[in-house]
């Protein structure tokens, strides 16, 4: 009989239980352990839905059409009047394509994070998602991986953006530093809204429920911004909803960078010059936005237990 500190190998011998559990050197192989730190755990999660979003680019692509439509329409239908409208303060002219590239940026930003709630809820009707919560992953980890995942499609599709803005005439005044502020802009505008979309997925875990609610709150949000037309050309009480908005805040950043100069109206600073008048308020804004909302994604995947995700 095996003694308390000993385990049966397959081979009717005995191994040490502390050689077993800690990997350590045996006389014939060292015995592997397996790892799960946080990094190994979002590595893991980062390829998966990474895979998952190459065998469906059906999202992709509709994440990506819909703010292309938008761009081209609106810079074709409403061009001239919402030139004038920009410009009527005087100054130096600004085309609307220039004017309206930041906020199709952020269109496809949030276009992209609304469909990430949608993928967690595949995973919750499908199995996979009961799956992870029963492994050893950490899950915050699996959020982190996943979130990440979703953070490099975004990144891709404003540089889609961007590319196409330039091709009907837009101007980046800060070129490509400044593209590339756009794009990291985009991508810390989009943790709140993937924060939101999988928070949504958790408590609904339906596909349509976290469709309709995600859509409820992107296209109203966005028509009550300063994303298609200056706040000095929008109704009182829209002015009033844009302040709290933040979407305003997402929009005004990249604009800032694109024209490189102050463009921020909801709240007036003075206190930076330039464009940081705009920058610094509205990534205070947001930064605060991701980490709660982050927080709270975090907290309801992490007491999510298999039983009530089934």
């Amino acid at each position: 009989m095996s003694t308390p500190t000993e385990k049966t190998r397959a081979d009717g011998g005995t191994a040490d239980a502390a050689s077993v559990d800690t990997g350590s050197d045996t006389d014939s192989e060292p015995v592997r352990r397996s790892s799960n730190s946080f990094l190994g755990d979002v590595w893991v999660n980062f390829k998966r839905w990474n895979l998952k979003a190459v065998r469906n680019p059906f999202v992709l692509v509709v994440s990506l059409v819909q703010p292309i439509i938008f761009l081209v329409l609106f810079t074709q239908v409403f061009g001239n009047v919402a030139t004038s409208a920009i410009n009527r303060g005087g100054g130096a002219a600004i085309s609307y394509e220039t004017y309206l590239v930041p906020a199709i940026a952020i269109q496809v930003a949030l276009a992209a994070a609304a469909t990430s709630g949608v993928g967690l809820v595949n995973d919750i009707e499908n199995g996979m998602f009961e799956k992870v919560l029963v492994s050893p992953m950490n899950r915050a980890a699996v959020f982190v991986g996943k979130t990440a995942a979703e953070v490099l499609r975004i990144a891709l599709q404003i540089g889609i953006i961007l590319g196409l803005g330039v091709l009907l005439g837009a101007d980046i005044a800060t070129g490509v530093p400044g593209a590339l502020g756009i794009v990291a802009i985009g991508v810390l505008f989009s943790f709140w809204f993937v924060s939101l979309s999988n928070s949504l997925a958790v408590l609904t875990k339906d596909q349509e429920s976290t469709i309709v609610g995600v859509n409820l709150l992107q296209f109203p949000l966005l028509f009550v911004s300063t994303a298609f037309l200056p706040l000095s050309a929008l109704p009182d009480w829209i002015r009033v909803v844009a302040t709290y908005n933040p979407i305003t805040y997402g929009v005004d950043a990249a604009r800032a960078v694109m024209l490189d100069a102050d463009v921020m109206t909801v709240i007036e600073v003075s206190a930076f010059g330039g464009l940081w008048n705009t920058l610094v308020p509205a990534l205070a804004v947001l930064v605060a936005l991701d980490l709660v909302l982050g927080s709270v994604a975090v907290y309801l995947l992490g007491r999510a237990s298999s039983s009530n995700v089934q």
